[in-house]
């Protein structure tokens, strides 16, 4: 694409330069030149001038002036001949192609639109505008899925993910920070949840089993309008934040999963230690020890079942009746009862919130 650009622009400057005039690549390559056979020709001792030339050098009587395109990608402008002039001519034609290749990376760039949109930095009414301009499909099916990386090596996440999804044209990748790595991923309609989540987990594996990085996954609410982008990168941010507040050890998190904790996560924490208050108004929470808060853990999972939670726990069902009895008789709740369960099960939730907000401060 860039090759065109440049070809465009000299082709147009050609009678005006009234000189030999091109651009080589890194490689010292000529990818446009104004003499059109010339294109393709090779001059591997350029790349080692323009790895340690800031701007422009001169060399074999030619004049080159070195620019970045706004991808990163490293070009060198050049013109014939060694004099004043034919220097500033190659300074002249570098400032206008690097320019030229920033607005066309902007204007043209979908990953660049994908990003602006995800983080909400064009205007809503500008965004169907822009697609139609980049003749980008807006009623697809996509969902937001933000990896943030916990610890690992150097190697970037951002590099390994790209290289798990080559095509560019349905699947977006771009850094939002220096730990977050978001992919937009195209879907198909209707897809089940479960598949997502599948997706997400080889994602963690692969990045923890073949480059040692440690990392978590965020996954949005799918969507089919492109202007619904934002809506799930802030639900996949979310998603990450409770998850790391009520589920430490998860590594996949789904903002549709998060239940009552995403409620918990959104209330003011004033609210929450009244509440905290009301409901141990004979005790408090503080006072159960780690066996009792492991044994209503476990009576939890097993859906308030007492046999099955004292076979769990190899105890004999009267103790595990007797700790529910001083856990009755701590807190006024009893653990037994449907309604109080719930009740307590959400205070453990709220409690666990308010530890991780003094956590922060």
């Amino acid at each position: 694409m860039a090759n065109r650009v440049f070809q465009g622009v000299l082709y147009q400057m050609k009678d005006v330069l009234d000189r030999t005039a091109g651009v080589v690549d890194v490689d010292g390559v000529v990818v446009s030149c104004t003499d059109v056979a010339r294109i393709g020709e090779a001059n591997a001792d350029l790349t080692e001038y323009m790895e340690n030339a800031s701007e422009g050098f001169v060399k074999d009587g030619v004049s080159y002036h070195v620019f970045s395109s706004g991808q990163g990608s490293e070009f060198a402008s050049y013109v014939q001949g060694d004099g004043e002039p034919d220097k500033r001519m190659a300074a002249v034609l570098a400032l206008s192609f690097q320019n030229i290749l920033q607005y066309h990376d902007e204007k043209f760039d979908k990953s660049n639109f994908i990003k602006n949109v995800v983080l909400e930095n064009i205007l809503p009414g500008d965004i169907f505008a822009k697609a139609r301009e980049l003749h980008f499909a807006t009623d697809v099916s996509r969902v937001v899925l933000l990896i943030r990386v916990v610890s690992g090596t150097d190697i970037s996440a951002f590099e390994v993910v790209n290289g798990l999804f080559p095509d560019k044209q349905k699947d977006f990748i771009f850094n939002a920070s220096e730990t977050d790595t978001v992919l937009v991923k195209e879907i198909k309609r209707g897809i089940d949840e479960k598949d997502i989540e599948k997706l997400a987990a080889s994602i963690v594996d692969t990045l923890n089993g073949e480059h040692y990085i440690k990392a978590v996954v965020g996954i949005g609410t799918p969507i089919s309008n492109i202007k619904d982008l934002s809506a799930s990168f802030k639900e996949a941010q979310i998603a990450l934040e409770v998850g790391k507040v009520f589920d430490t050890e998860q590594q996949i998190v789904s903002y549709n999963h998060l239940g009552i904790a995403r409620l918990i996560y959104q209330l003011p924490t004033t609210l929450c230690e009244m509440f905290l208050k009301e409901v141990f108004n004979q005790g408090s929470i503080d006072s159960l020890d780690d066996e009792t808060l492991f044994t209503i853990q476990r009576f939890f999972e097993n859906n308030l079942n007492v046999s099955e939670t004292s076979r769990g726990l190899f105890v004999h069902r009267n103790t595990l009746v007797y700790r529910l009895e001083k856990i009755k008789k701590l807190t006024g709740l009893d653990l037994r009862e449907f309604d109080d369960a719930i009740v307590f099960k959400v205070a453990l939730m709220v409690k666990k919130y308010l530890n991780s907000n003094t956590a922060k401060y």
